[in-house]
């Protein structure tokens, strides 16, 4: 039985995957750094500290890696405020789901990122629990942002659905034992092997229904019978 659903926000809600991969190359350009071209698809789901890190260690930003994290975060809190780049239907999809159950969500933005998500779009109540993946000890694809979602919920991780669009997403909800929902990233879709581990495939926010979670449990049912 479904409890609680728990949504991924970048991919998933917001359409920043460009924006990301902009503001990281934009200061690797700036600070002489080399871009490689997985670096975008390598960095999804990564913490900030992973990311950070990566961008110093890999992509050759001289920058300390909590002063690159901080200047992306900034770039992005600007673009927000301009212009908030919500999917169509990813508020009508959280006051339809979160009428039926409680929510939460489980993403790799920094903190100040979900707090500017939460205030530019006025839905902080209707969202029981927010958790970062720099609040956990692994970014995903491991598990432990689902986890911490899940017991700050109260309830157990096998008895919430998962929201996400990415590879790393999709494996690090079915690590920690969620039932998924994937919306494949346009830009950056999951592999074969990863959409096998989601539960269902919608196309669009649109197709997030109550029914459509509802359906999570009965396949469940149905493949332990």
């Amino acid at each position: 039985m479904i409890e609680a659903v728990v949504f991924d926000l970048d991919g998933v809600l917001l359409d920043t995957e460009e924006l990301w991969d902009e503001a990281r190359r934009q200061i690797a350009e700036e600070r002489g750094g080399r871009w490689p071209t997985n670096a975008q698809r390598a960095m999804m789901g990564m913490s900030s500290r992973e990311w950070s890190r990566y961008m110093h260690d890999v992509v050759g930003v001289p920058d300390p890696p909590d002063e690159i994290s901080a200047e992306v975060v900034e770039r992005l809190e600007h673009l927000y405020r301009e212009r908030l780049p919500l999917f169509d239907g990813a508020l009508d999809a959280v006051r339809r789901i979160g009428a039926r159950w409680p929510l939460a969500i489980a993403s790799s933005s920094n903190r100040p990122l979900i707090d500017l998500f939460l205030e530019l779009t006025a839905t902080r109540d209707l969202f029981r629990a927010t958790v970062s993946s720099e609040e956990v000890t692994r970014g995903k694809p491991a598990p432990d942002v689902y986890l911490e979602a899940a017991r700050r919920l109260g309830v157990s991780p096998t008895s919430c659905a998962a929201i996400e669009d990415s590879e790393n997403g999709i494996r690090s909800a079915a690590g920690a034992g969620l039932p998924v929902v994937a919306i494949p990233n346009r830009v950056f879709p999951p592999g074969e092997e990863a959409l096998s581990l989601a539960h269902a495939v919608l196309d669009s926010l649109d197709e997030l229904t109550v029914e459509a979670i509802e359906q999570l449990a009965a396949a469940d049912n149905e493949a332990d019978a």
